[in-house]
């Protein structure tokens, strides 16, 4: 079931360290990754992340988490974020999840995109009952540019697209999911 890579179709790059204090990679999720509404207990934080090890010439970072495990021909994106400056280069647990308020705990100049349940920020994972387990690809891609130029209605594939030509390098973690 999980031979399938997204990444191995993507123009080689060089890889870089990611740590989380939320997860170890290739581990299951704690309920806090989980997602509210699909699974009881679920709280819908995103993880928290810290990296380091990347290009001298990274001028933004984006954040992508992916299950390509989810029962449609085009996987399932459940968080985005792009233009993160270089300056960052670690989120708080929970810093990409839609506040009470509406508000996210990112900096300003960071594009949140819409995930695949329709609302921006992070969406904990959510597989199908029995379905099976599902990894979530969470990276983080280095970017030769400040801002990738995208609207905050961009989809989470045009955003794939721009990275394409403007990923240095790329870090990635997989948490694992099941009902």
């Amino acid at each position: 079931m999980f031979d399938y890579d997204p990444y191995s179709f993507l123009k080689p790059v060089p890889e870089f360290e990611l740590t989380s204090e939320s997860f170890a990679d290739g581990a299951v999720f704690a309920p806090a990754q989980v997602n509210a509404d699909a699974h009881p207990g679920g709280l819908d934080r995103s993880p928290q992340l810290s990296w380091s090890g990347f290009p001298a010439a990274t001028r933004s970072f984006a954040v992508t988490m992916f299950d390509p495990d989810a029962p449609t021909a085009s996987g399932y994106w459940h968080w985005a974020l792009a233009d993160l400056p270089a300056s960052v280069t670690s989120l708080a647990e929970g810093a990409g999840t839609l506040g009470a308020a509406g508000d996210l705990a990112l900096p300003d100049v960071a594009l949140v995109l819409k995930n695949d349940g329709g609302l921006p920020g992070y969406m904990g994972s959510a597989p199908p009952a029995g379905h099976g387990p599902h990894r979530y690809m969470v990276v983080v891609h280095a970017v030769d540019v400040e801002s990738l130029g995208l609207s905050a209605d961009a989809s989470v594939a045009t955003l794939g697209f721009n990275l394409h030509f403007h990923a240095l390098a790329r870090a990635r973690l997989t948490g694992l999911y099941e009902v």
